[in-house]
């Protein structure tokens, strides 16, 4: 679970779009870049190269 007061002020290192916090995955998603930021023992990883790329599914919200 990550700090909602966190996860407010975190943005995209390559966007510079809001994230959104992906609970099943423990991921901060940016559906601009397309990238998923993993988190590792709490911490949000927000290094480009540690992210993962979206699925077209995920970018357009359907991943529900």
């Amino acid at each position: 679970m990550i700090d909602k007061k966190l996860l407010s002020i975190l943005v995209c290192p390559v966007s510079k779009a809001p994230l959104e916090y992906d609970k099943e995955n423990d991921e901060l998603i940016c559906r601009a870049s397309g990238l998923a930021y993993p988190i590792r023992d709490g911490i949000p990883v927000m290094l480009e190269t540690e992210a993962r790329q979206l699925t077209v599914d995920e970018k357009l919200g359907n991943d529900h």
